[in-house]
């Protein structure tokens, strides 16, 4: 109970330790993204956007390519940046920002997931792993829907973190970080070409 020391012990240490886990988590709602909400008030922040995809994963499951289990797609994502709470949000296009960003989602890991009972801080590292490989179709699903839904919010905003990104990315850049649903979510993949293509003519993005 170190990190919340306002927080009134149970008198049961595996309570305690759920108790500061979730006390933990609310950081998530302190760090900030580079998307910026549709409604453009403010950017996001990381609990609204596991959030979205989180409620998105209910929905397309009918366009992907394999049977996927909804429930353990929305688990990872619900989990996927808990570790940006001690290692911070690494931008997409931030070269730099990924050299070191593995080492520092590990040791974060490390630091975050031991706040739980072994087995359930084991369990939720498990999917956060698995997320991170994006081998099972349920993980790349939750990848597919992770990089759609900042898509989303550019292509409606007139493309605000592109145009407001230094440098700002070429469209090939976009279409890489896309490129996980070509063969996995194809129809979506085809509707993300066809806004890339309107974002190159409306200047939103470097051709």
């Amino acid at each position: 109970m170190d990190l919340y020391k306002d927080l009134l012990a149970s008198g049961n240490k595996r309570l305690d330790m759920q108790l500061e886990f979730t006390a933990v988590i609310d950081k998530m709602t302190s760090i900030a993204r580079r998307t910026l909400l549709i409604d453009r008030s403010r950017c996001e922040n990381d609990a609204e956007h596991s959030w979205h995809i989180a409620v998105m994963a209910l929905l397309f499951a009918e366009h992907a390519v394999e049977k996927v289990n909804v429930l353990h797609s929305v688990e990872m994502m619900l989990v996927h940046d808990l570790v940006e709470i001690y290692a911070g949000d690494t931008f997409a296009y931030d070269i730099t920002g990924y050299q070191d960003k593995a080492a520092r989602e590990q040791s974060a890991a490390d630091k975050l997931f031991a706040i739980l009972p072994p087995e359930q801080g084991c369990y939720v590292r498990q999917l956060w792993e698995e997320f991170e490989s994006c081998t099972t179709p349920e993980a790349r699903y939750a990848d597919c829907l992770d990089k759609v839904q900042p898509f989303l919010h550019n292509t409606l905003t007139e493309g605000h973190t592109w145009q407001n990104s230094t440098p700002r990315p070429h469209a090939w850049q976009v279409e890489k970080r896309i490129s996980v649903c070509r063969d996995f979510m194809p129809q979506l993949y085809d509707w993300c070409m066809k806004n890339i293509q309107n974002a190159i003519e409306k200047g939103w993005l470097l051709p």
